[in-house]
């Protein structure tokens, strides 16, 4: 299973946690919204692409 985690702020020490127990095992990536110039065409692509997504606000 492939998961992406999209952030909309920098992540602190408990979500990196979390996000490293729900993704263990398993192939996932990260789309920092937070950061400058976030390409959004990019993130509609990875949703598509990934078998499950998760917002961390």
């Amino acid at each position: 299973m492939t998961i992406l985690h999209i952030l909309k702020t920098e992540p602190d020490e408990i979500t990196r946690s979390l996000m490293d127990l729900v993704s263990e095992g398993e192939e996932s990536t990260m789309f920092a919204l937070y950061e400058e110039g976030a390409d959004y065409e990019k993130l509609i692509d990875l949703i598509f692409e990934k078998d499950s997504t998760i917002s961390w606000w």
